[in-house]
């Protein structure tokens, strides 16, 4: 039998019928064996290269075939624009065999639920922050209501697995195969990841299905691809206005701060210009992506969010301004063009820096030669397994604490942390008074009740921190929302602030910091606004690229002359570099060692060379620069990095040594229910490279 004869005989009937296919896409063919004869899969394809209908169709035949009874799918996707983007397609695919989906999320109204829970869709799409709130709600029958699960849908998996919402991702799995008593199907889907059977390992935890990667490979065209320097936003916006007119323009920003003020500053160019990032409202977002969509002649300046796999219609061309941090981000954006048949992907960078200009010389460089970073989801994922004691706690009423292991067996995330490291974070809990006894079971205590449990438990839905954000309206529409400390910085009684928001300028009318929402009207002009979060570090590869791109004489063809001017003076600058890898200078700063191992590699070494040679150490992507006494002496440098390298170091245990002192600020808000140790392997995890940091050391001892 062919793939498409392996579907049920409606499905067939409805993918020519209804659908109109001729045919099924490589990815399709390639898939529906593996997913109908029920192995854990992730599948890889292109942006717009049909992964979706991937997994529907052959999970639509089981479920149309063996009368699966909802819910029987659940979809699950990073963030809530993605699952606005897939309701309409999702339903659509259900409806071919006579199944439903539904959609909920935070924006879901509370009628919509409560139908929702009377008369289950088979098709149920939601986030793993929106899950948890339903497997912890008294209002939410979850054990009933999971009862006939059978797979789940991961979107975007490369999106998840790398980092805290992965972890929790990967528990709650293992929840849901309890409530449901059986070995549930898993299938991630992804346009790029550089190791998608880690992926694979990941996702699948405890179940016992067999598991492949799908890929179907195949020709791939080569993309149009330029480089050009800009010198500044402003000349940015100006560039963007005159390439491609008549056409719909894709800009890529790397803050919501940029894509604000480029936004303002198109539309004082007079072009019609949508703003697309996570504080604005989820209308605002709609009405500027359905606007896009409907376009021709246009721009909409998003942030990374726009990565995923949102449809905003036949894109023409991306633009990226400056750089993205990683290949994989790179290869996400560029992708959403190049969809229409005889039409090719493309990306043009517009870099305002000249170190942006040789960042994303390196992204290219890279792409050429085929790399794509891998994604290394967490074994000891100690934080996260203090999370879900607490949501456990609240979902049972209390738990024993020898049920605790039951609910998470098999969860990967966990699989480092020894039966004693377990034991460690609840007594640790128990001491803290984050937890509570009460009667043999585990509770929240009066301390977790005060740090997680205000707001209904709030706190506990989401992993990840959210800063105190204020509201905007504008009489009564809500426009998005700005970080609280922003506001207090630009407005008092005798001056009222001005801001940008959705790329519109806003006057502050008044502020109620109490219910956190600002009232503003239509202004003049107004500064980009400011939300917490810092730079991100770049990683090793991609600095080392940087430093390949310095010291070779090749021009790449996609660099405009003006790229080629800036990469030719930055050469020149680092023209060291040539007789040593990792050379020592001496300069007016102090000696600055030019390691190119990343962010994360280089504040260990930093904080290393601190404790060695005393003085302070100041670390950047591809430098760390040695001040004091630390930088008294080329020689003595020298020779603390040697002894190093022949000690081999930094070693696991040199990070978590160094670990407080390395890393600025909380990387999770679950800190405080660790023990010393593991909060110390927490940080060495979160925010440190051991492996860079001892290549650089070796690299520089050769």
């Amino acid at each position: 039998m062919t793939p498409f004869e392996r579907l049920s005989p409606a499905l067939q009937y409805q993918i020519v019928n209804g659908l109109g296919y001729g045919e099924l896409r490589p990815v399709q063919e390639a898939s529906i064996a593996d997913v109908i004869d029920g192995k854990n899969v992730v599948v890889l394809a292109p942006t717009a290269g049909g992964k979706t209908e991937a997994a529907f169709f052959p999970l639509l035949s089981a479920m149309d075939v063996d009368d699966w009874r909802p819910v029987s799918v659940v979809y699950l996707s990073p963030i809530r624009a993605l699952l606005n983007n897939q309701e309409d397609r999702v339903a659509k695919l259900a409806g071919l065999v006579g199944r439903r989906a539904f959609k909920w999320h935070g924006d879901t109204a509370q009628s919509a639920r409560r139908r929702f829970l009377k008369d289950p869709a088979d098709v149920l799409l939601t986030t793993p922050e929106s899950l948890e709130a339903m497997l912890m709600s008294p209002r939410v029958p979850a054990r009933e209501l999971f009862a006939g699960l059978r797979a789940v849908v991961v979107d975007e998996v490369h999106a998840f697995a790398g980092d805290d919402r992965g972890a929790h991702l990967a528990a709650l799995l293992e929840r849901l195969t309890r409530y449901c008593g059986r070995d549930v199907q898993r299938i991630g889907l992804s346009a790029t990841v550089g190791n998608p059977d880690e992926i694979l390992r990941w996702m699948a935890g405890s179940s016992k299905r067999a598991s492949t990667v799908v890929d179907p490979g195949g020709e791939k065209r080569s993309p149009e691809l330029a480089l050009d320097y800009v010198g500044n936003l402003e000349n940015a916006a100006t560039v963007v206005k005159a390439l491609h007119p008549g056409r719909k323009r894709l800009v890529f920003v790397d803050s919501r701060r940029t894509a604000e003020a480029l936004g303002n500053l198109l539309r004082q160019l007079e072009v019609t210009t949508f703003v697309s990032h996570g504080s604005l409202s989820f209308a605002e977002r709609r009405d500027a992506e359905h606007a896009f969509h409907e376009g021709s002649d246009c721009v909409i300046v998003a942030t990374s969010a726009l990565e995923l796999g949102i449809d905003v219609g036949d894109l023409d061309h991306v633009l990226q301004i400056d750089s993205p941090p990683k290949v994989a981000s790179f290869l996400q954006r560029m992708g959403r063009t190049g969809r229409r048949p005889g039409t090719t992907s493309n990306c043009t960078f517009l870099a305002t820096k000249d170190t942006s200009v040789l960042q994303a010389a390196a992204i290219v460089r890279l792409r050429r030669e085929g790399f794509v970073e891998d994604v290394r989801p967490s074994r000891r994922a100690s934080h996260i397994l203090a999370h879900q004691v607490m949501a456990i706690a609240i979902q049972t009423s209390g738990i024993p604490r020898s049920d605790v292991p039951q609910w998470l067996e098999g969860a990967t995330v966990f699989a480092d942390l020894s039966e004693d490291e377990r034991s460690e974070v609840v007594s640790h809990m128990l001491a803290e008074e984050i937890l509570a006894n009460q009667d043999g079971k585990l509770w929240l205590g009066p301390v977790g009740e005060k740090k997680y449990g205000r707001a209904n438990f709030r706190e506990l839905y989401a992993v990840f921190d959210v800063p105190r954000l204020v509201t905007v309206r504008w009489n009564l529409e809500e426009i998005g929302t700005v970080d609280a400390a922003f506001l207090a910085t630009i407005d008092s009684d005798a001056s009222r602030g001005s801001f940008t928001l959705a790329g519109r300028p806003w006057e502050i009318v008044h502020i109620e910091w109490e219910r956190g929402r600002c009232a503003v009207r239509p202004a003049p002009a107004g500064r980009p606004p400011r939300w917490a979060g810092g730079a991100r570090h770049l990683g090793y590869a991609l600095c080392q690229a940087m430093r390949r791109v310095l010291v070779d004489d090749a021009v790449d063809p996609c660099w405009s002359p003006r790229a080629r001017t800036v990469i030719a003076t930055m050469r020149a600058e680092h023209a060291f570099l040539r007789d040593e890898a990792a050379p020592f200078l001496d300069g007016k700063e102090g000696i600055t060692w030019w390691t190119f191992a990343g962010g994360a590699a280089n504040v260990l070494l930093a904080r290393m060379l601190e404790a060695e040679l005393g003085g302070a150490c100041v670390s950047r992507n591809t430098s760390i620069t040695l001040k004091d006494e630390a930088g008294k002496s080329v020689a003595r440098a020298r020779e603390a990095v040697a002894a190093l390298a022949a000690a081999g170091r930094p070693t696991r245990e040199d990070a978590r040594r160094h670990a407080e002192g390395a890393v600025r600020g909380r990387v999770s808000k679950f800190q405080p229910c660790l023990p010393p140790a593991l909060l110390a392997d927490l940080l060495v995890e979160s925010a440190l490279d051991v492996e860079g940091a001892r290549r650089a050391v070796m690299g520089a001892s050769r």
